[in-house]
């Protein structure tokens, strides 16, 4: 099952948030997750065996390469395992929330397919803003040329 969707949470407490429900459902009812720091400063959750078959294949890169090296540091720093309990609740790591500068409010988690995102909500806002101009630009190449 593919994590899809955009939902709005809030904050129930100090980093704890509940999982959609079709979150919930795409990890196929797992306990736990592996949550990592993302790309674009937001945290990334996957299956925990999906990220096992992603880290092994970083793995596999030589660690003598400083960009193999720098992309280690960046998922394995701050990558946990994440409880889910029985309100379907989780806590989000203080150095994760740091990352991402998670308020006390809320966050927003998207599905990406084979995993999903949570972000700051005023960052997504504005990311959304950068990914509607960048599709408009993908959809219509003869768009982005001016005629004088």
């Amino acid at each position: 099952m593919l994590f899809l969707g955009e939902y709005w949470v809030n904050f129930s407490g100090q980093g704890r948030i509940v999982v959609p429900k079709k979150i919930r459902e795409a990890l196929d009812k797992a306990k736990t997750f592996t949550l990592a720091k993302g790309f674009d400063r937001c945290l990334s959750g996957f299956k925990n065996e999906d990220w096992e078959k992603e880290t092994v294949k970083l793995m596999g890169n030589s660690a003598l390469e400083l960009q193999t090296a720098e992309m280690k540091r960046h998922f394995f720093s701050t990558a946990t395992i994440v409880e889910i309990d029985e309100q379907g609740r989780i806590i989000i790591p203080k150095n994760l929330l740091e990352y991402v500068n998670l308020g006390r409010v809320d966050a927003v988690l998207i599905g990406v397919g084979t995993y999903f995102e949570i972000w700051n909500t005023e960052r997504w806002k504005e990311y959304s803003k950068v990914i509607e101009k960048n599709i408009k630009k993908y959809a219509s190449p003869s768009s982005t040329s001016t005629s004088h």
